[in-house]
């Protein structure tokens, strides 16, 4: 006796085989993989090849010579400006007070100097020159690394360039004069007269990462709040019983209590603000406290702090209760995925392709690191992008609360609950 027909399927395999199963997760799984792929690297790929407008500082000291129509130095700065016409940096005239005020307020990724007596030393090279003429170069590493590496990079060969370009012009006029060739150490040392030196422009602590530890805490923000919103969410769920606990072999599953999406809304943004205030005062405590990164101003950091992680939680909620279950991979491509090749934490927005210089317009990620960036680095000042950063925060936030609040209260409004009429 047989308890089954032949060729019938177990129930197990029977369930798997239906397409009403798998089709959806599989294809948000290959949809997700493809788009965070595309994300991802796409922005990280050829920063130097992407690179537009970096903005870097030219300043000209130089003071002339006597018997020297125009300072050299004026000649120097005219060739780097159009030495790039495809305009992959923005060099800025300034002075050098100016551009010293433009690396603490993290406008600049460096500057290139030219001192006062550029001029007089390069014409004392005729004669038995002490000094060489310098071009200095100050980066400003609380930019980040990489692209302060990037200006540093192109300001040399910049600085280089001119300086084969000088030595060229000091050549011809030599021979221009009748004069015997020079001695071949003379020869030499006019074929690259300058010394390029580098320097920091704008010094960051020791304990900084070299520059990266802003982006790293202001992800640890962000990705506390998107965390905090799921667990806060998914917590809620099981204790009014719309969700059961599995805990290992452990299964509950608490009595029905029902609410309205706007109450539970409400009740999930309460506790996430609440929870910021914990796990902003823990990351504080990891970071500042036990692995000692150097950081100022530590009660605006905090309070930052807890107004991020409250606006991204608050922010993820607001979707769940909107999209249900495809809130969370929104929330995920909103707050995670689309934020971080566009924040400019490892590779500057100037250096990313136009796509992700548009997001960086208004994805949190970008907002919030410039915001610890200038807490961390720039003395708080609000033109480094601390001002920006509340403005964008606040405006998330409101707009996440209004967004959470009108759609739970037009679904209670047409009857769309979570349970069915029956049981509430």
């Amino acid at each position: 006796m047989t308890s089954t027909h032949r060729g019938t399927k177990h129930p197990l395999l029977r369930t798997f085989t239906s397409p009403s199963l798998w089709a959806v997760p599989a294809g948000l799984v290959t949809i997700l993989a493809l788009l965070l792929s595309l994300i991802y690297m796409g922005g990280i790929l050829d920063p130097r090849g992407n690179m537009k407008h970096l903005p870097i500082g030219l300043v000209t000291e130089d003071r002339g010579a006597p018997g020297v129509p125009e300072p050299f130095g004026q000649g120097i700065t005219a060739a780097i400006r159009t030495a790039d016409p495809e305009q992959h940096v923005d060099w800025k005239p300034l002075s050098l007070s100016e551009a010293r005020s433009q690396l603490a307020s993290d406008k600049l990724f460096g500057a290139l100097v030219i001192p006062p007596d550029f001029t007089a030393r390069v014409v004392a090279l005729s004669g038995p020159a002490t000094a060489r003429p310098r071009i200095e170069v100050l980066t400003n590493p609380g930019a980040g690394s990489l692209g302060s590496s990037l200006a540093s990079t192109t300001m040399q060969q910049a600085a280089h360039a001119a300086s084969a370009r000088l030595g060229a012009d000091l050549l011809g006029e030599h021979a221009g004069t009748g004069k015997t060739n020079p001695a071949a150490p003379t020869r030499l040392l006019l074929s690259d007269p300058v010394e390029v030196t580098v320097s920091v422009g704008h010094p960051i602590g020791t304990r900084s990462g070299l520059g990266l530890s802003a982006f790293y805490y202001a992800l640890l923000l962000v990705l506390i709040g998107f965390l905090c919103a799921g667990i806060v969410s998914n917590g809620t769920d099981i204790g009014l019983g719309y969700a059961a606990s599995d805990l290992g072999p452990l299964r509950t599953h608490r009595p029905l209590v029902a609410v309205s999406r706007r109450q539970a809304f409400a009740a999930n943004s309460a506790f996430t603000a609440a929870l910021s205030l914990v796990t902003s005062s823990i990351l504080m405590a990891v970071t500042v406290g036990f692995l000692d990164m150097d950081a100022g101003h530590l009660p605006l950091l905090w309070v930052f702090s807890v107004c991020v992680t409250s606006a991204v939680g608050i922010g993820a909620q607001a979707l769940t209760s909107a999209l249900g279950a495809l809130g969370q991979p929104v929330a995920m491509l909103v707050f995670i995925a689309l934020a971080l090749p566009s924040s400019g934490g490892t590779v500057p927005i100037q250096a990313v392709p136009g796509a992700y210089r548009f997001l960086a317009e208004f994805e949190p990620m970008r907002q919030v690191a410039d915001g610890v960036r200038s807490i961390l680095y720039f003395g708080a000042r609000g033109d480094a992008g601390l001002t920006r950063a509340w403005a964008m925060t606040g405006t998330g936030l409101v707009a996440a609360l209004v967004l959470g609040w009108a759609v739970t209260a037009f679904y209670d409004r047409k009857g769309l609950h979570r349970v069915a009429a029956g049981t509430r």
